[in-house]
């Protein structure tokens, strides 16, 4: 395991955009994202978590081989695993797709879902010129389903800081992975996600800065190389 590694922001962003590695081997690496830094980016100069990471591994004398196995939107926040070798990298993708990756999120949503726990399932569409997705019909042109379970989380220590009255924080497992798929189903549910500026109309105006109040806190794999089943798990939001 390599040495916890933490870079903070640079000037102008959000005081929460800092990463750091969690676990470091010869096959993956294990990182967790702030709200705000994207995975990866198109803009020339912009910075994205995939960049940093390639520099770090050169840095410390590596290749810059990084595969980027998942990802998550840039408001959220959370853990990812990348691989470091073309063997390491095709297991992962295997696990990915065979639906043996464990995703679990936290969320804190406005308002209190109708049960304490439950199953959603719906059918998705997305918008591309909007990026944004819906809700619709099974028969809808390019709908795909959705799938998602969810907990309150009550009795705990909170996750997220700084919680209002009336808001609900949830324990989330991801069964399948479509666009904005935990933001528009929550919504569609009528508990839209706090600081959501796309699908909560409570929420401050776009351009604003706001924390979305979603983080992948903890995901479970086999190690590529060794079988051995691997877990992160975040005590708080990053």
């Amino acid at each position: 395991m390599s040495q916890t590694h933490t870079i903070h922001p640079h000037p102008g962003q959000s005081p929460q955009s800092s990463w750091s590695i969690l676990y470091e081997d010869g096959d993956i690496l294990v990182c967790a994202k702030p709200h705000g830094l994207p995975v990866q980016s198109r803009r020339a100069g912009s910075p994205d978590l995939e960049s940093l990471l390639k520099t770090h591994l050169v840095r410390q004398g590596q290749k810059p081989y990084l595969a980027v196995i998942h990802r998550l939107d840039q408001p959220v926040s959370g853990l990812l695993v990348f691989g470091k070798t073309k063997k390491s990298t095709s297991s992962l993708n295997a696990q990915l797709t065979g639906g043996s990756f464990g995703k679990h999120y936290r969320a804190l949503v406005d308002r209190c879902p109708p049960a304490p726990s439950g199953t959603l399932q719906d059918y998705l569409v997305k918008d591309g010129r909007s990026n944004t997705s819906r809700v619709c019909s099974p028969d809808t042109p390019g709908a795909k389903k959705a799938v998602l379970e969810y907990r309150t989380v009550s009795g705990e220590s909170s996750f997220f800081p700084n919680a209002k009255e009336g808001q609900t924080e949830l324990e989330i497992h991801l069964l399948t992975g479509r666009h904005h798929q935990i933001r528009v189903q929550l919504a569609h549910l009528g508990c839209p996600l706090a600081g959501d500026t796309k699908y909560n109309p409570s929420a401050l105006s776009p351009g604003s800065w706001q924390v979305l109040k979603l983080c992948a806190f903890r995901l479970e794999f086999l190690h590529p190389v060794t079988g051995k089943k691997m877990q992160f798990c975040l005590e708080r939001d990053v």
